[in-house]
């Protein structure tokens, strides 16, 4: 049985990225951080009480912060692929807590690299990486974007990404070790961050519909993305781990859309009208801003042979369709005499 580690397992990527290695088999262990309270969500329905017996899905405690707790779970679980998925990973956060995004995002990729590469070193076993990078790695830089497009980012999460991709690029070539890359664009799920421009929108509008909300306050609605569905997505990150040697992708739909066309179609699936209810607030303006991002995904196509399932609209569709299902036993509890 393969073993996986993935960190940040309990994110909106991990989470379906352990139902898909699941589905293959793999015995799949997650790194997460300790608190005081759990954050597991998206992964309980995955979970199974390892007291049981014959539980293939794993967690341990851990920090991209702390190398020592890293080395510590690899040599401990012995696994066969790494998912480097954890992150500070709100862009417009990252302005906020810019040393915290980089030692995370950045000397976090370094540390869990320097653990891989001492496990191998020790044990002489090989160990595949993937390393999570992102489509804000090119800001600035016209678009359309593929593997050979210059970065430039706009932001001190996008620089954080940039070094780990390099440093992900220097141990490969360095040290010999197995490590793609991902340069994935924007990908969205049900399972996002209610923080995401997307999911906020589409858990304010489903609220509106149904009175529980009136208001809706967004930045730029100019800004256009190349948006994909999460659950597609994380496929090509195992197809990289599988391919004969390692590399760099991009993984995108080469379609993009502006915030304010998710706004209206998701808006018009609800039959309202955004002009009643939404407004500019400054404050989730960023300082410097990315106005498009288009990824050229034809190598990921061409070599791993993948290519995304979902359309746009229909990503649109399932996360009204989720959040208006959240939204309709929000008002049950409130008309019940709840507090939500």
């Amino acid at each position: 049985m393969r073993k996986a580690l993935i960190s940040g397992i309990t994110g909106q990527d991990g989470s379906y990225l352990a139902e898909l290695l699941l589905s293959k088999g793999y015995e799949v262990h997650g790194l997460m951080r300790r608190s005081s309270t759990f954050s597991t969500e998206r992964i309980d329905h995955l979970y199974s009480d390892p007291h049981a017996g014959g539980a293939r899905l794993k967690l341990h405690f851990g920090d991209l912060s702390d190398g020592s707790s890293m080395r510590h779970v690899i040599h401990q679980v012995r696994p066969d692929e790494i998912y480097n998925l954890a992150a500070q990973s709100h862009v417009r956060v990252s302005f906020d807590l810019p040393e915290y995004t980089a030692d995370v995002v950045a000397s976090g990729a370094l540390r869990l690299l320097e653990a891989v590469r001492d496990y191998r070193d020790r044990t002489k076993a090989e160990v595949r990486v993937y390393q999570a990078g992102s489509s804000e790695m090119f800001g600035a830089t016209p678009p359309p974007h593929s593997e050979v497009t210059p970065f430039y980012p706009r932001s001190p999460y996008a620089v954080s990404k940039v070094a780990a991709h390099w440093y992900a690029v220097n141990y490969r070539e360095a040290y010999g070790l197995f490590i793609c890359n991902g340069i994935l664009f924007n990908h969205e799920s049900p399972r996002r961050g209610e923080t995401f421009v997307t999911r906020k929108i589409t858990r304010a509008l489903t609220r509106i519909k149904l009175g529980l909300q009136d208001k809706l306050y967004l930045g730029n609605l100019d800004a256009r993305r190349d948006w994909g569905f999460a659950g597609d997505f994380v496929e090509a990150m195992w197809l990289m781990l599988q391919a004969d040697k390692p590399d760099d992708y991009v993984v995108a739909t080469g379609e993009s859309y502006a915030v304010s066309d998710f706004l209206r179609i998701a808006a018009a699936k609800l039959d309202l009208d955004p002009e009643n209810f939404v407004d500019l607030d400054p404050r989730y303006l960023r300082p410097t801003e990315v106005d498009e991002l288009i990824g050229d995904a034809s190598k990921a196509r061409k070599i791993l042979g993948w290519q995304p399932k979902t359309s746009f609209d229909e990503l649109v569709s399932m996360m009204i369709e989720n959040d208006l299902e959240m939204a309709a036993r929000e008002r049950t509890l409130l008309e019940a005499g709840h507090r939500v």
